[in-house]
C-alpha cells in the first residue's frame, strides 16, 4: 500500500462524514501491519461532546476486530484552503495507546497532491503511553 492509495481512501472515507453543525469533512484510513485497512469518518453530534473524530472512528472498529499492529494512518479534512487539517489531541493520544511513536506513520493531506507524512513522535512529543505505566 503506498502513500497515495491510503490517501485516496481517506479522501473517500472523507464523503461519508456526518457533519450538519460544522461542515467539516474529514476522513481517515489506517493500515494495519497485515495490510488490512480501516476507515473512518468523524460523526458530529448536537450535543457536541459525543461528536467522534475520523481517526478515532477507524481506530475503535478496528480494534473491536482484533487489530492490534498499525503502521500508519492518512487523515484527509480539507478539499482545498486553507491547507491540512492535523489530528485533534485526543486522537494523538488514542494513536498514543495503540502506536509505536517512533514507527508509526501520519501522512495529513487534502488531496493526492497536497500531504505532508509524519512519525507520531514529532506530532505528539513526549506523549503518554502504556509504557509510561
Amino acid at each position: 500500500m503506498d502513500n497515495v492509495e491510503l490517501i485516496q481512501k481517506a479522501i473517500a472515507a472523507r464523503e461519508m462524514s456526518y457533519s450538519p453543525y460544522s461542515g467539516f469533512k474529514v476522513g481517515a484510513a489506517l493500515l494495519c501491519g497485515n495490510g488490512k485497512i480501516y476507515t473512518g469518518c468523524n460523526i458530529e453530534n448536537a450535543a457536541y461532546s459525543p461528536t467522534n473524530c475520523a481517526e478515532r472512528t477507524a481506530f475503535f472498529k478496528a480494534v473491536s476486530e482484533g487489530e492490534a499492529d498499525f503502521v500508519a494512518i492518512a487523515v484527509s479534512g480539507w478539499a482545498g484552503e486553507p491547507g491540512l487539517a492535523y489530528p485533534c489531541g485526543v486522537c494523538r493520544q488514542v494513536m498514543m495507546e495503540f502506536c509505536d511513536p517512533g514507527r508509526f506513520i501520519v501522512i495529513v493531506a487534502s488531496s493526492v497532491d497536497k500531504y505532508q507524512i509524519y512519525l507520531l513522535k514529532d506530532i505528539l512529543p513526549f506523549g503518554f503511553g502504556p509504557n509510561c505505566l
